[in-house]
């Protein structure tokens, strides 16, 4: 499976989840980060909402959230991040048919 197939399978997973992470105008903390490394741990595969008041853009949010958490940016759409662990990224992307 290639990088772009197992994007858009961890896309089509992400469709039934709802954000459980939620950076605001405090921005990112170390509780954010603390909480966000237990859900990827747990869950291996989340959403996170950047709300409009935060200071951040998007981008700037998850590229600093997946390399405080060792976690793989999947997709950045408006302010919502879908995110995985890198455990789940190599065997998705590395997989044979």
């Amino acid at each position: 499976m290639t990088e772009r197939e197992a994007k858009k399978e961890l896309m089509r997973r992400a469709l039934e989840l709802k954000p459980t992470a939620h950076v605001g105008k405090d921005g990112l903390k170390d509780s954010v980060y603390d909480e966000i490394a237990d859900q990827l741990k747990k869950n291996r595969l989340i959403k996170i909402k950047v709300l409009d008041n935060a200071d951040s853009d998007t981008k700037e949010v998850a590229e600093a959230i997946a390399a405080a958490v060792s976690g793989v940016v999947v997709d950045v759409r408006g302010g919502v991040i879908v995110m995985t662990d890198k455990r789940t990224w190599t065997s998705l992307s590395q997989k044979k048919f």
